[in-house]
């Protein structure tokens, strides 16, 4: 009986405690001074360009792909170019974000709403939909089906990470914690997709940039998370000694954390997590 085998304690992933610490914190690069900006993601959505290397426009996908979900599914190219970042992609036509285009960006009515009707689709083909204008979302009707898919294919989890992190660049930092509610919800209280569960407390979480938001999330998933002592809480702060050096807490977590104190297993040979990545 595969109940009574002992569950794996997970670990804490180096790679995306830097990697979501960047997002929050080192935005914009300095680099942007220099940048010569063509606007290919506004004009992108405005309808003027097609993506590359498709040569597909935004307009033909958000009225022939939606529902499509084979072609969401198999085609990697399109992610970048609907949900752009000050952060290069995998599909290296897409260009990068700046501050200037994002300013832009967030000033033009119609890239904002064919923006929010890409991201109407994409959380359809995850089986959600978008019930106001505050970001609440819930169950869509297909929603059996796709939370099965979503639960065992794991590339979508990135998706979501790009999805969530896009929305705070444009302008839509408020839709991000009750789809990341949403989504603790269904991985740790309902459990339609527990696959989900360690990206979801991994990445999910900390796309969001309020501190406060972030605790919340975190004491909710705390509160649902089994077996309790394998939840972590985030990644480890550095504690001065008594000789002023800095040494790495890692202590394991216990349900009675101090407010300030962050704990984590650590990944064996990672070298030990950036210090002030907080929670």
């Amino acid at each position: 009986d595969a109940t009574n085998e002992p569950v794996p304690k997970p670990k804490r992933s180096f790679y995306a405690a830097k990697d979501l610490h960047k997002y929050r914190h080192k935005y914009p690069k300095l680099k942007e001074l220099r940048y010569q900006n063509d606007f290919s993601n506004l004009r992108f959505y405005m309808n003027k360009i097609p993506l590359k290397p498709d040569g597909v426009y935004v307009e033909e996908i958000l009225n022939k792909w939606k529902g499509d979900y084979e072609k969401l599914e198999n085609n990697h190219n399109y992610i970048q170019w609907l949900f752009p970042l000050r952060e290069q992609g995998l599909n290296f036509y897409a260009k990068e974000l700046t501050t200037y285009e994002i300013e832009e960006f967030k000033k033009t009515k119609e890239a904002l709403r064919r923006y929010i009707l890409a991201y109407k689709m994409m959380l359809e083909f995850f089986g959600i939909k978008l019930v106001d204008k505050t970001g609440n979302v819930a169950r869509a009707a297909n929603w059996q089906e796709r939370f099965l898919h979503l639960n065992e294919s794991q590339h979508n989890y990135l998706r979501i990470t790009r999805i969530l992190k896009s929305l705070g660049e444009l302008g839509y930092e408020g839709f991000k914690v009750p789809l990341v509610k949403f989504l603790l919800q269904e991985a740790l209280v309902e459990q339609t997709m527990p696959n989900m569960k360690q990206s979801a407390l991994e990445y999910f979480v900390y796309t969001i940039r309020e501190r406060k938001e972030r605790r919340r999330l975190l004491r909710f998933a705390q509160h649902h998370y089994r077996p309790l002592e394998h939840f972590i809480w985030g990644p480890p702060r550095k504690q001065k000694t008594g000789e002023g050096n800095a040494v790495n807490n890692s202590t394991s977590v216990t349900p009675k954390h101090t407010k300030d104190t962050v704990a984590t297993s650590m990944v064996p040979g990672n070298g030990g997590i950036p210090p002030n990545l907080e929670l």
